[in-house]
């Protein structure tokens, strides 16, 4: 059976590059297509990899700028000849899901999420562009004109994306939460397996250090500037590990306790989970790998309640949750907090129910169900490389 795989862009390295890495684990001989690549930028973690990329690659800062490249992605995504294999996987939280394949050829598209900025996100999303104070604006060529055109712009991507849904055969959702929205905006049914967690690369620090942790990229989302401010307010030690567009617009609203450690190495990572006081969580996420990584680390997560944080923590076992993204509703969750109050190696027995091991067997299940080929099941002490 010929595989391959699928991936938005490679231009960073957060949980969906994670979960690619896991897919390539799986199908080790598959191929990657994806819009775009920057080994620089997701840290060499597919070196040795056969990738293949679009036209929009040869564009001048295509990379840095793939925002603005949004309107192009539908035509260069569609343009991948995948006409020669059996199973398509896209890993996509955007355009990857687009693929033409042939009638003969299965595809599965384990969804991040219908893609965001285009259906629940949207309203949000034209604001923050067209407002004054948009910290992304800079990373947009020729912002006023694109930002004039934005709304028909998404309301052509939005029938785009729609259609596109309904070339899959098998959607895979990561968590309950994705799986309502895809119902929601592309009229599917999907199954359901949580993203993969090496949970064997973290372990429990036997001292704490002083400080309060946030790892990911540095996206509005996110809400790192939510966390940054109440720090500040709190003159409490919080240690940020990421890069992104938010950097420099964080650093400015930021005081001295507030340290920015940039991208970390994996090797580096576990050590600042394993010794912080507790991660910090204020997004509405699709799942949460960080969370759960911190998790495994034997450190409770502060987190907003929504998204796919209900899903993974425990309130009053392994985390505790606010209930506004808003600075008194994240500084009384801050000023309740106890890290005595938890038990680090419970906190790590509810992250090891999202191991790789339990991802990747759920996952060949599925591949197996789909096509219905000769892929061996895995038994449960032992996960086995499928070599197709």
């Amino acid at each position: 059976m010929k595989v391959a795989l699928i991936h938005d862009y490679l231009n960073q390295y957060g949980g969906g590059e994670r979960v690619l890495g896991t897919l390539c684990e799986l199908f080790p001989r598959a191929p990657i297509y994806t819009l775009l690549y920057d080994e620089k930028a997701t840290g060499g973690a597919f070196v040795g990899r056969r990738i293949f990329t679009s036209w929009l690659q040869k564009l001048p800062g295509a990379s840095r700028f793939h925002r603005s490249l949004a309107m192009l992605m539908p035509l260069a995504v569609e343009q991948f000849d995948l006409s020669k294999y059996d199973l398509v996987i896209s890993n996509s939280a955007s355009f990857a899901k687009g693929v033409i394949t042939k009638p003969r050829t299965k595809h599965i598209s384990y969804c991040m999420t219908p893609t965001r900025f285009l259906w629940d996100d949207s309203h949000k999303f034209l604001r923050n562009f067209r407002g004054a104070e948009n910290s992304q604006r800079n990373q947009w060529p020729n912002a006023d004109f694109v930002s004039l055109l934005a709304s028909p712009f998404l309301s052509y991507l939005r029938v785009w994306d729609q259609q596109a849904s309904q070339r899959v055969d098998e959607f895979i959702a990561i968590s309950h939460f994705i799986q309502a929205r895809i119902k929601k905006y592309y009229k599917r049914d999907s199954g359901m397996i949580y993203p993969p967690v090496d949970t064997k690369k973290f372990f429990i620090a036997n001292e704490l250090g002083d400080y309060f942790l946030m790892v990911g990229r540095l996206v509005p989302y996110k809400r790192f500037d939510l966390a940054v401010r109440v720090f500040t307010q709190l003159g409490w030690p919080l240690k940020i590990i990421g890069s992104g567009p938010q950097l420099n617009y964080l650093k400015s609203i930021a005081g001295k306790n507030v340290e920015f450690l940039g991208l970390l190495s994996d090797h580096l990572l576990p050590e600042y989970y394993a010794r912080a006081q507790a991660l910090v969580f204020p997004q509405e996420e699709d799942f949460g790998i960080v969370a759960v990584e911190a998790m495994a680390s034997g450190r409770p997560v502060i987190a907003f309640q929504g998204g796919g944080s209900t899903e993974i923590i425990k309130a009053g076992e392994t985390g505790i949750f606010f209930a506004e993204q808003t600075e008194p509703s994240l500084l009384a969750a801050l000023q309740a907090f106890r890290a005595g109050d938890f038990n680090p190696q419970q906190v790590r027995g509810r992250a090891l129910l999202f191991d790789q091991k339990i991802f990747k067997q759920q996952f060949m299940a599925t591949v197996e169900a789909v096509t219905r080929g000769p892929v061996a099941p895995v038994a449960a002490n032992s996960i086995r490389v499928f070599n197709f």
